[in-house]
């Protein structure tokens, strides 16, 4: 019996094939998936700026405030408590498991996505983990997506179109950036270029926008940028390209880091020893660099601004302010103590993103870089070497350089420094793949071989399974048969191949009947023969769960054209076939390729 929701929906799905086809229902759908994730970015912020201003309220911080040491591991502690009583899922990174959906579940993100990220995020940046949201938000407004495709009951190449709707969505509300959203969503997410592609990302992308301009005004997270008296010469070139490669090799660091102490912190098995550690070395950071205290946006601004007062501000080196040398430690340990801190919110269980500590790291170089100069009587415009060092940092870190020059142009209203961005962004990212074939968000799917990329090849293999071209209906014959006991199973085999097994369903040969055909001829001379003296053993084999770019690979190279697929354990499985295989390959490819 359907439940009335149920009934209504059926009808509702039978009517819209009826009166609207699937390119107008799309764009339908992501302009109500962008408004609906850009309401869920709005939440977030409010729910983190409501928190911090609850504490700051409750204790107002001063200089060296203890309460920069207990704060982040509260707050995380409360995330794990909702996370394993409430949600009773654990709640993975949000880029990574959007990817993984997209690669390995068909798009299938689970329902408690919706909900689960933002408020297990929000008390973990609320009290002050060092950590984003655009992770948390983005896999909210993915799951948003998967959700309402799986409930439409739409395709996988639908549902995906949706997740990158959603993603680009809530990327645009937070940063009031829809070009730089939908931008993020073909780079990172990975979709096939096409107009049925860009249109649908607009329109999510435009309404997200418009939806977070009416809850929050425009200035989300950057206060508006002035750059009309702070242009740049032919001549700050090569300072650029210079600033492109430090970029670039600290996104190296970047990963290595966040890489190194994830691992480390997923060989210790209980939670409450990841809390106290993660939490504790946490909060000995904070006490040291307040600066280093959540988000990070603040600090960004005034960073924007020309303003490093925050190196000292409740700080225990506030009587150093004036000190040049101090300065220098205090901005080298925020550039290379961020990702720690990051790395050791996640490892003591906190959920985040790491777009907000790229884009603070990148701020603290460019500072930092002009700071030098400008203490050497060498006149640079503090406003833009910041944006370019957050434009480097997105492009290493996330593999994802137009979104760090689309990004930054929408922060700046303008692309007066657009050239300046192109070249840092280049520089960044060529430095760091000399040193790292994937980012932070693909280093482990690509590990696994379980990450689509813009490769439509490696792509289409990387979604094939081996299950899906398995062929089970051959004849199998007993080990211990005779020609007389093949004749009969013959009678109504299908197949002219033949796997042997024994009684413990293991393979032991096989059988063609190509080459038995002359005893067929006069079987009764035969009739008696063990079938298994008429067997060969296989040259070549396959698992259920071997990786189909390595099948693909073998038998390209094989003149055979069947191939069996035995467990580890040797028990017969079924056969795959060479034709089989690129049939499949060619129906999968249909997903990467054309406007429909």
């Amino acid at each position: 019996m359907k439940l009335p929701t149920q009934a209504y929906l059926t009808k509702f799905i039978r009517w819209r094939h009826q009166h609207i086809n699937d390119k107008q229902f799309i764009y339908l759908l992501s302009v109500l998936v962008g408004f609906i994730s850009g309401c869920a970015a709005v939440i977030l912020k409010s729910l983190v700026h409501g928190i911090r201003h609850l504490l700051h309220v409750w204790s107002p911080f001063s200089e060296g405030n203890v309460f920069y040491f207990f704060l982040p591991m509260i707050g995380i502690a409360i995330a794990v408590i909702f996370m394993k009583y409430v949600v009773k899922y654990s709640v993975r990174h949000g880029v990574p498991a959007v990817l993984y959906a997209i690669s390995m579940t068909k798009g299938r993100i689970r329902w408690h996505y919706t909900f689960s990220s933002i408020i297990s995020s929000a008390f973990t940046v609320g009290f002050g983990g060092s950590v984003g949201l655009e992770g948390p938000s983005i896999i909210t407004g993915a799951a948003l997506g998967s959700n309402t495709g799986r409930i439409l009951k739409l395709n996988y190449k639908q549902i995906v179109l949706l997740i990158a709707c959603g993603a680009s969505g809530v990327m645009a509300a937070i940063f009031n950036a829809p070009v730089a959203a939908m931008i993020f969503a073909m780079e990172v997410i990975v979709l096939n270029l096409s107009l049925a592609t860009v249109v649908p990302l607009l329109l999510a992308s435009s309404s997200a926008t418009l939806t977070s301009y009416f809850f929050m005004e425009q200035d989300v997270l950057f206060h508006s940028v002035e750059l009309f008296n702070k242009g740049y010469e032919i001549i700050d070139t090569p300072t650029f390209i210079l600033l492109g490669i430090i970029t670039g090799l600290i996104s190296v660091y970047f990963k290595r880091i966040y890489v190194k102490l994830n691992t480390a912190f997923d060989d210790i098995p209980s939670p409450r020893r990841r809390l106290f550690v993660g939490g504790g070395l946490l909060g000995i950071l904070l006490f040291l660099f307040p600066a280093l205290y959540g988000e990070g946006y603040d600090f960004i601004n005034m960073a924007i601004r020309g303003d490093y007062s925050f190196l000292f501000q409740h700080s225990i080196f506030v009587s150093f302010e004036k000190s040049f040398a101090l300065s220098c430690v205090l901005f080298l340990c925020l550039i290379f103590v961020k990702v720690v801190a990051s790395s050791l919110t996640f490892g003591a269980g906190g959920v985040g993103g790491i777009f907000a500590p790229s884009l603070f790291m990148g701020a603290m170089i460019g500072l930092f870089i002009s700071f030098i100069f400008t203490h050497f009587n060498i006149q640079v415009s503090e406003t833009i070497f910041v944006l370019l060092g957050m434009c480097g940092m997105i492009s290493g870190v996330m593999h994802a350089p137009l979104t760090g020059i689309f990004l930054i142009a929408d922060i700046t209203s303008g692309y007066s420094l657009f050239v300046p961005l192109m070249i840092v962004s280049a520089v960044a990212y060529a430095t760091v793949r000399v040193f790292e074939e994937t980012s932070v968000y693909t280093y482990l799917l690509a590990k696994r071989k379980q990450l689509l990329t813009h490769n439509t090849d490696r792509s289409v293999l990387t979604i094939m399974r081996l299950r899906n071209v398995l062929e089970t209906n051959f004849s199998t014959v007993p080990e211990h048969a005779t020609l007389k006991d093949f004749l009969e199973i013959f009678k109504t085999a299908t197949r002219d191949i033949f796997p042997i097994i024994d009684k413990e369903g293991k393979l032991k040969g096989i059988i063609k009947l190509n080459d038995i055909r002359h005893l067929l001829l006069n079987h009764k001379a035969h009739e008696q023969l063990p079938i298994r003296t008429l067997m060969y053993s296989p040259e070549l084999y396959f698992s259920p769960n071997d990786d189909m770019a390595k099948v693909v690979e073998v038998i390209q190279k094989s003149n055979h054209y069947n191939f069996p697929v035995i467990q580890p354990d040797g028990t017969y499985v079924g056969f795959i076939s060479r034709a089989q295989v690129f049939s499949e390959y060619r129906k999968v490819s249909e997903f990467f390729s054309g406007d429909e």
